[in-house]
């Protein structure tokens, strides 16, 4: 039989420069696997949440705490234990942490302990890991969300949307699709270089947002597409991450770029303007995470034109999908595993997503690094679609490029119209 062996942790580095959790797992057998937990900016209320050390050092932002907890308590209660049981490994951790969202061992801790697992797993059966998730499943690409406007959280609140994005629904591959984006993604920067407003890029490396208000982002991502070459809504079209979580709260939303405040009912109806003109296909966190009656509202007002997706509302969390499901408050969930805490938790809010007949989007966060589970977890689980950040930065493009890799194996990719509403 297959066991763990040992664990070992240590403190490495973000794509922010903040520290972070790599976990290795060693076997009896010499096999390992590599995990490092990423961080986000935008958090939702519910998610697991990171254990940090506090104090000067660092800003605070020290993980060592997290990685003594691996060392000291984790790797003991792991060890022996069948690398293939993934479930059993996984709920060994939470029990041991023993809190609702993963505060005393931290869902960092956690999160690089469960991927590592699983990396493990699947060298010691000498597969590519999304072929170790598929087993006998016939599985395809996912089909790419890719950021070309950073602003939210991501960008210091420069503009209020937090996400202006693309997807190539044109693609009839993988390669093609990034391909498309990558074209878009220069354009963009070079409407913003003739304009003087070329200022960097932001946390994800999409361009740094330099506009008068959120519709002129929009305006010029219309534009950028056009001058890519392509035809908006029909061979590439707009993903929106509002994370409005971000500046609303019960129910009142304050749009610091224009200087407006809206109850639920009106930011909804501003959304729907939105969608109206311009080639929306897919919007993330419409509402805040205490919004529930306006995600109702919006998705009985929306769901038919567009994919509407719960991250924050959601968290990655099974029961929080199922009863948005019954709620028919959302159509797609957002899939984190950093938000969950584990690899199986993740998977079973894919499940309740799946048994509800919702989209499903992996996502990475504001905060990455080289590790590239999330690509596999999207091929290897067949989730549909991939979300990794921009087209620029290589903790983003190490992503990308693994499913590149990855689409070598004569995969089938995910076209638009299976997975998108609309």
């Amino acid at each position: 039989m297959s066991t763990i062996e040992k664990l070992t942790a240590r403190q490495v580095w973000d794509s922010r420069g903040w520290p972070t959790v790599e976990v290795d797992v060693h076997l009896n057998s010499g096999a390992y696997g590599r995990g490092i937990a990423p961080a986000g900016a935008s958090r939702g209320m519910h998610e697991a949440v990171e254990l940090r050390d506090g104090g000067a050092a660092i800003c605070g932002k020290g993980v060592l705490k997290a990685v003594a907890g691996v060392m000291q308590e984790i790797a003991p209660a792991l060890k022996g234990k069948s690398v293939f049981d993934q479930a059993l490994i996984d709920k060994t951790m939470i029990e041991l942490d023993g809190t609702p969202n993963r505060s005393r061992l931290g869902g960092n801790a956690l999160v690089a302990t469960s991927m590592a697992v699983l990396h493990a797993a699947a060298a010691e059966t000498r597969l590519p890991l999304w072929k170790y998730l598929a087993g006998e499943n016939a599985v395809r690409l996912p089909l790419p969300q890719i950021q070309i406007f950073g602003g939210g959280a991501h960008a210091s609140r420069r503009i209020d949307i937090q996400d202006l994005m693309v997807i190539a629904t044109g693609a009839k591959s993988f390669a093609q699709a990034l391909m498309m984006t990558g074209e878009v993604y220069h354009a963009a920067g070079k409407i913003m270089e003739e304009r003087g407003h070329l200022q960097g890029v932001a946390d994800e490396g999409g361009w740094w947002p330099v506009f008068d208000n959120n519709e002129q982002a929009l305006d010029t991502l219309v534009r950028a597409i056009e001058r890519a070459g392509y035809t908006p809504g029909q061979d590439v079209a707009i993903a929106l991450d509002i994370a409005a979580s971000e500046f609303g709260k019960d129910g009142r939303y304050k749009l610091a770029l224009e200087s407006v405040e809206y109850d639920s009912h009106g930011l909804c109806e501003l959304l729907l303007r939105w969608i109206d003109r311009y080639p929306i296909v897919s919007i993330e966190d419409p509402l805040a995470e205490d919004d529930a009656a306006g995600m109702i509202a919006f998705t009985k007002a929306a769901g038919h034109l567009v994919q509407i997706v719960g991250d924050d509302y959601l968290v990655t969390n099974a029961k929080r999908v199922a009863t948005a499901a019954e709620q028919k408050a959302c159509n797609a969930v957002l899939l984190k595993p950093n938000q969950a805490g584990t690899i199986t938790e993740t998977q079973e809010a894919l499940k309740a997503a799946q048994a509800a007949g919702f989209g499903a989007i992996v996502s990475a966060r504001s905060g990455e690094t080289e590790d590239v589970t999330i690509v596999h977890l999207a091929t290897g689980w067949n989730a549909g679609q991939l979300k990794v950040g921009s087209f620029c930065r290589s903790e983003r493009m190490a992503k990308w490029n693994e499913a590149i890799r990855i689409e070598e194996q004569a995969l089938p990719f995910t076209v638009a119209s299976s997975v998108l509403r609309g």
